[in-house]
């Protein structure tokens, strides 16, 4: 079983019914899935850049990602409808927390200049997304072979209903907020 996983539940589960009151187990927030997502805007001019990004992330996250393809045709940036411009991958259950427990301890802090996340990027519904702008964090990545340091979004979805909720919950996780 997963540390993060084991420390949610003999910790933060407690400590979140106390806090705020749940009168059953099943009311006290957890995280649902961690969306991980890359665009790959120079995909129009060169397909050779999205087969690396797949690659990267996959090896990141640890499950192959789906190629996401264009919505609309947008003749500025050259883009037709259906075209492939980036890669995205859903966690759930045990990838999740392995995915989250190695964003906490590893990747996050090699982020250079790094003094914590943004308190901010909650959206008023309990989810949580942060940008990340090089994939070179991830211990996985080997430095030689990328060809382009590209960024991700990283969405972590969580079943609790207020943003304070799940801030808690996250903090309790152990993500580096920023004080």
């Amino acid at each position: 079983m997963n540390e993060l996983k084991q420390i949610y539940r003999e910790k933060v589960v407690p400590s979140m019914m106390e806090k705020f009151e749940y009168k059953s187990v099943m009311q006290v927030p957890k995280v649902e899935k961690i969306i991980i997502n890359m665009g790959v805007g120079d995909a129009v001019q060169n397909s050779k850049l999205l087969d690396s990004a797949v690659e990267e992330l996959t090896l990141v996250a640890g499950q192959k990602p789906v190629v996401t393809r264009a919505k609309k045709s947008i003749a500025g940036f050259r883009l037709r409808e259906g075209m492939p411009i980036g890669a995205k991958v859903t966690l759930r259950g045990e990838r999740m927390y392995d995915f989250l427990q190695k964003l906490i301890r590893v990747a996050l802090p090699r982020v250079r200049d790094f003094r914590g996340i943004s308190s901010k990027a909650f959206d008023g519904r309990g989810n949580y997304t942060l940008g990340i702008k090089e994939q070179l964090i991830f211990p996985e990545i080997d430095y030689d072979k990328v060809s382009k340091v590209r960024g991700m979004d990283i969405a972590i979805v969580t079943t609790s209903n207020t943003d304070e909720e799940a801030h808690e919950l996250l903090l309790q996780l152990g993500m580096p907020f920023q004080k």
